[in-house]
């Protein structure tokens, strides 16, 4: 029961200051982000404060990497497919290594949301050393 005599003030919620919680992305958004395309992970590597984080900087430099390798294996199966009798091959294998980059990209992109440091063979020990090289270390 309320007091007549001292009535309630009505609930009012602490003020939301968002810049002060969380400036910008979070690191595993940004990280995610980096594998949208090429670009955000360019951006990603030059923009603070994500060119100083080093999990951003891995999963940018991943990407980029991921993305040099698909280009390598589309000529490469492009330059498969001008070469006689092989034709057939080339229909076959096209549409596998398509799904196959494209499963890759799903799995580190879904490993980059989740915050997790999700190396790809070859790729991701490329990626580390070169988010580590230029004097951006985990500490």
């Amino acid at each position: 029961m309320s007091d007549p005599m001292h009535p309630q003030a009505p609930y009012q919620p602490p003020p939301y200051h968002p810049a002060a919680s969380h400036p910008g992305l979070s690191d595993s958004a940004a990280g995610g982000l980096a594998y949208v395309t090429i670009i955000p992970a360019i951006i990603f590597l030059i923009v603070d404060p994500y060119s100083r984080n080093p999990f951003v900087r891995f999963h940018a430099w991943q990407c980029i990497f991921l993305s040099i390798a698909g280009f390598i294996a589309w000529a490469a199966v492009v330059v498969i497919g001008f070469i006689p009798f092989i034709r057939v091959i080339d229909l076959v294998l096209s549409p596998l290594v398509g799904l196959g980059f494209f499963v890759i990209w799903l799995i580190a992109l879904v490993n980059a949301f989740s915050g997790k440091m999700f190396k790809l063979p070859v790729l991701g020990d490329l990626a580390e050393k070169q988010a580590n090289s230029q004097g951006f270390h985990q500490g």
